[in-house]
């Protein structure tokens, strides 16, 4: 392709709303443009690193034994009515009315649709396991777009969905998928770590996310460089803390003002205790019904634990309305001392707190003094906070770092979460109807191209992998006046077509600033310059944009120099790391 006769509009200046580096350089490269809040239009170079990304996974899709298919991103809402994923997805559903009063759904995901269109089409385990697979666009009412790319409305994912006659067929096709997944990261370039997961709105009984390090990351996991263990934050263990050694004085439980104070760190200063201390008493609602969950005050509920703990479908915090009901004071002192019609769910660091500092149940006061199980009852204890950075490693006890990453791919096994609750059933070899069981595991497409550029992008711009390069080479004549140059231009520009290679041809009448400094920032592999140093000596200098490094090539060398850097810039430097 030649520069002039596609659409390439690069940008001098970062653009202002862009935070996240993929963000910026993939608006300043001409990747991509903002249509609107959430939702991007892909120009030419962006359209083909995210067809790149598709085509690695279409391939290692296939490789695995899965089977393309297509469904449709808009579908009657009623198809999600017996799996309760309308109430899971809330807010975050894309839902309206048609002309005929019929309420339907934008694709959040397809686990209906595909249950529904192998229960019509598979009757018999003889036709068992089997995994279907699409690249579909997904949407949801994000409410926080941000980060360009990595979190929008409007995504493209690859789903895979497996249907097995027993959970032996699910752990086959896992582990199958799993093995797959790896090969694509690889493939792409990436560093990631595989993680235990919550499954979310996706339901199921196991999952795992696959993360790439990064900064600007929206996701947060634990990692143990001892023993490899690594869990996402919501889903990551804590141990249960040892027993305190036995306070040489008996707490007074006594009520004391606390004007204002409505925060861990405003009553800790008053008070002079350390939020390790206190303990934090907040309301929620799960299924309809309140709940206290109490935490220490330097900790925070984990929200997934907790409506895992309660086997929850849904589980929201409660408004003030109803926390002034059920504690007689308004938010921020609610204590469990005399806390009535509503079951206490303490966390185990809480449990073992002395001598704490909770809400009084009043405005403006709070209790010292409170003893766990002397004061109120301690019925369910669990682990229901979320983990620090200065927790242990649940699985061999050593020190454990929180890191940031990007969720690029997503494992589950369903069970039979959707099948049962759509009388989706085969006949086994008994002749009984069972229901299917089930994984699903998504990529996101877009995820891939974002997370490539923010993990090796560096100052002047875009340093891309070959695999998801929107071209391998770029060929830049320098002087476009000299009729030496463009010949030889164009002769490499052929060459290299014709040897299978995807090839830029920076056929513009600019200056050579401006051709570096373009190149830079698009970050094409490898490009082939024609400038004085062939004027003088009839060779091509070949750069490499990852390191800058530069070596003289004849023209009759010029495809298999080419094709050696490209090999090197491939070669597999990335190891699965995580549980």
């Amino acid at each position: 392709m030649r520069w002039s006769a596609t659409l390439i509009p690069t940008l001098k200046e970062d653009p202002a709303e862009a935070v996240a580096p993929s963000h910026r350089l993939m608006v300043r490269a001409g990747l991509i443009r903002r249509v609107g809040s959430g939702s991007y239009a892909y120009l030419p170079l962006g359209m083909r690193a995210l067809a790149k990304a598709a085509a690695i996974v279409r391939e290692e899709m296939e490789r695995a034994g899965a089977v393309e298919v297509l469904m449709p991103i808009l579908w009657p809402e009623e198809l999600m009515q017996p799996t309760g994923r309308l109430e899971a997805f809330d807010e975050d559903l894309l839902r309206f009315t048609d002309r005929h009063g019929r309420p339907h759904v934008l694709a959040p995901t397809h686990e209906e649709v595909v249950t529904a269109l192998v229960r019509d089409a598979v009757k018999s385990y003889r036709q068992l396991p089997i995994t279907l697979y699409q690249v579909q666009t997904k949407l949801r009412d994000e409410a926080r777009p941000r980060f360009g790319i990595l979190r929008t409305r409007e995504f493209m994912m690859k789903d895979a969905y497996s249907f097995s006659m027993d959970e032996a067929g699910l752990e086959g096709c896992y582990q199958k998928m799993r093995e797959a997944y790896g090969r694509i990261f690889e493939r792409c370039g990436l560093d990631y770590v595989v993680a235990e997961a919550e499954s979310g709105a996706m339901g199921g009984e196991e999952s795992h996310e696959f993360m790439v390090p990064a900064s600007t990351g929206t996701g947060w996991f634990v990692q143990c460089a001892a023993c490899g263990y690594a869990a996402n934050v919501e889903k990551a263990g804590v141990p249960a803390p040892p027993e305190p050694e036995p306070l040489d004085y008996e707490p007074e439980l006594r009520e004391v003002e606390t004007p204002g104070r409505t925060t861990i760190e405003q009553v800790s200063e008053f008070l002079g205790a350390p939020p390790d201390r206190m303990i934090k008493t907040i309301i929620y609602v799960a299924d309809g019904e309140p709940v206290a969950a109490l935490v220490r005050g330097d900790h925070e509920v984990n929200e997934a634990k907790l409506r895992q703990e309660l086997n929850a479908r849904t589980l929201e915090q409660a408004g003030p309305e109803l926390i002034e009901n059920l504690t007689g004071a308004p938010v921020g002192f609610a204590g469990p001392v005399g806390l009535g019609g509503v079951e206490l769910v303490v966390d185990q660091a809480a449990a073992r707190v002395q001598d704490a500092v909770t809400g009084a149940n009043r405005a403006d006061a709070h209790l010292v003094g409170v003893v766990p199980g002397r004061d109120f009852a301690a019925g369910r204890v669990a682990d229901i906070r979320l983990v620090t950075a200065h927790d242990r490693c649940p699985r061999c006890g050593e020190p454990i770092a929180v890191r940031q990453g990007i969720e690029v791919g997503h494992i589950f096994k369903l069970g039979t979460k959707y099948s049962s609750a759509l009388g989706a059933t085969f006949m086994d070899p008994g002749g009984l109807n069972r229901p299917y069981v089930m994984g699903c595991y998504g990529i996101g497409i877009n995820r891939i191209v974002a997370a490539a550029i923010e993990t090796s992008a560096d100052e002047k711009g875009i340093v891309w992998p070959p695999s998801l390069a929107p071209y391998e080479v770029t060929v830049l004549p320098l002087d476009m006046s000299r009729e030496e140059v463009t010949e030889a231009a164009e002769s490499a520009y052929a060459t290299l077509r014709e040897a299978g290679l995807d090839v830029l041809l920076d056929d513009r009448d600019e200056r050579p600033g401006v051709k570096f400094k373009d190149a830079d920032l698009v970050g094409i592999p490898v490009r082939v310059v024609v400038g004085k140093g062939f004027l003088s000596s009839g060779a091509f200098e070949l750069q490499v944009r990852r390191d800058d490094s530069r070596r003289e090539v004849a023209a009759g060398a010029l495809v298999g120099a080419v094709r050696e850097c490209l090999a090197e810039l491939s070669s597999p430097a990335r190891v699965a790391a995580g549980a």
